[in-house]
C-alpha cells in the first residue's frame, strides 16, 4: 500500500490529506521532556540514537502522524563542519561567528561523514522501527529526513546565533561576496552529502528548511536561495529519482513560483502569511502545497483553531495537499488542541 504522503508528493490529490505537523517532536508533548530530562542537552539528546529516535516517533504515535520526521537540528551541520555550537536555554543556539576568511577556510567539509553518524543511526532506528509498525498494522508514516537551506544555515554560522535581521549575513552577502560565496559553496557540499546519507539510511522524503530565505532581496534570493536549493534538489534527484524534496522558502512570496520551477521540488511549503488560493495558484497543480495553518490557531484551541482549519482545507481540496503548521509548533501548545486538529481533518 502507498503511503499517503508519498502519494501527495507524487502530484495526487488525496482526501483528507496528511497531516504532520514541524517541530511536532519537541516540548509541548509532556514525554518529550520526560526524556529530554534524562539528557544533558539539546547536543546530548540529538546525538543519541536511541532516545531521538524515541522522541521521533512520540507524535506519530500519541496521535498517528503521518510522517515521522528526524528529531534534530539545522545547526548540526555547521556543528558537523567543525564550529562550535551550544545551546543555551532560553538563548537558543550560539556558534562563535564566522566573519572573515580564517573563519571560512577552517571548515572542513571531510568531518561531516564522521561527525553525522549518530544522526544516521537515528534514522535508521526510525526506519525501522515504522517498518515493524506497519507490518503489524500499526501507522504507515512516512519518514521525512532534512537540513537546512544554505542560506539559513549561513545566517546562524555568520551571525553567531539567532537575529531579527540578521545585519551580518547581509552585509557580508552585499560587501563580501566571494568570501560569501566560498561559505555557501561549502555549506550546499555538505548539505548534499548530509541529505544523500540520511536517505541511504532510511530516510523516504527530504526536506529543506529556508527559515531565513525571505528576507534576502530578489536578487539575492536567485543566487543564495533558489540556486543552492536547485543544485541540492539535482543532486538527490540523479542519486535518488523517487524520493521527494520538500522545499520551504520562508517569506519568499511573489518568488514561490520561480523557486518551485527552478527547484524542481515536489512540494512548496508555505509560511503563515502565505494566502494558500493565491499561493497554490503560482505553482503548477501536480505540485503539492504544504501548510500553512498558524501556529497560534493552534494554541488558541477551539473555534478559532475549528475555523482555521475548515478554511485551510476549503482552499486546498482538490490539490495536492499536506496539512501542516506556516511554522514550527510552539512550546505552550496543548497536546489536545493537536489531537482535535486531527481529527477534524480526519473527520473532513
Amino acid at each position: 500500500m502507498t503511503k499517503k504522503l508519498l502519494e501527495v508528493l507524487s502530484g495526487e490529490a488525496v482526501w483528507p490529506p496528511p497531516v504532520w505537523l514541524m517541530r511536532q517532536a519537541g516540548r509541548f508533548l509532556p514525554e518529550y521532556r520526560a526524556v529530554r530530562a534524562t539528557t544533558s542537552g539539546f547536543m546530548d539528546l540529538a546525538t543519541t540514537p536511541e532516545k531521538a529516535a524515541e522522541v521521533t516517533l512520540q507524535p506519530v504515535r500519541r496521535f498517528g502522524m503521518d510522517a515521522a520526521i528526524l528529531f534534530s537540528d539545522i545547526l548540526v551541520l555547521p556543528w558537523a563542519l567543525g564550529q562550535d555550537l551550544t545551546f543555551e536555554a532560553g538563548e537558543g543556539p550560539i556558534l562563535p561567528p564566522i566573519r572573515d576568511a580564517a573563519g571560512v577556510a577552517a571548515l572542513d567539509t571531510t568531518k561531516v561523514r564522521p561527525a553525522i553518524r549518530p544522526i544516521l543511526e537515528t534514522v535508521r532506528q526510525v526506519h525501522a522501527s515504522l517498518k515493524e509498525d506497519a507490518s503489524n498494522g500499526g501507522t504507515d508514516a512516512t519518514l521525512i529526513g532534512f537540513a537546512g537551506s544554505p542560506f539559513t544555515v549561513a545566517c546562524y554560522m555568520i551571525e553567531g546565533g539567532g537575529s531579527k535581521e540578521f545585519a551580518n549575513v547581509r552585509a557580508m552577502a552585499h560587501g563580501q561576496p566571494e568570501l560569501f560565496a566560498e561559505l555557501m559553496e561549502k555549506i550546499t557540499t555538505a548539505t548534499i552529502t548530509y541529505l544523500s546519507a540520511q536517505v541511504l539510511a532510511g530516510a523516504e522524503a527530504v526536506m529543506l528548511f529556508g527559515s531565513w530565505d525571505g528576507i534576502l532581496s530578489p536578487r539575492l534570493f536567485r543566487t543564495h536561495a533558489i540556486a543552492p536549493a536547485a543544485r541540492i534538489a539535482a543532486a538527490l534527484r540523479s542519486r535518488f529519482p523517487r524520493v521527494p524534496f520538500i522545499g520551504f522558502p520562508r517569506l519568499a512570496g511573489l518568488m514561490i513560483g520561480e523557486y518551485v520551477q527552478k527547484t524542481g521540488v515536489q512540494a512548496l511549503a508555505l509560511d503563515t502569511s502565505a494566502e494558500p488560493t493565491l499561493a497554490a495558484g503560482m505553482i503548477p497543480s501536480h505540485v503539492a502545497v504544504q501548510g500553512n495553518l498558524d501556529p497560534l490557531a493552534l494554541v488558541a484551541g477551539g473555534a478559532a483553531l475549528e475555523d482555521e482549519t475548515a478554511a485551510l482545507l476549503a482552499a486546498m481540496r482538490g490539490r495536492p495537499h499536506v496539512f501542516n503548521l506556516g511554522h514550527g509548533i510552539l512550546p505552550q501548545t496543548p497536546p489536545e488542541h493537536v489531537a482535535a486538529l486531527i481529527a477534524q481533518i480526519r473527520g473532513a
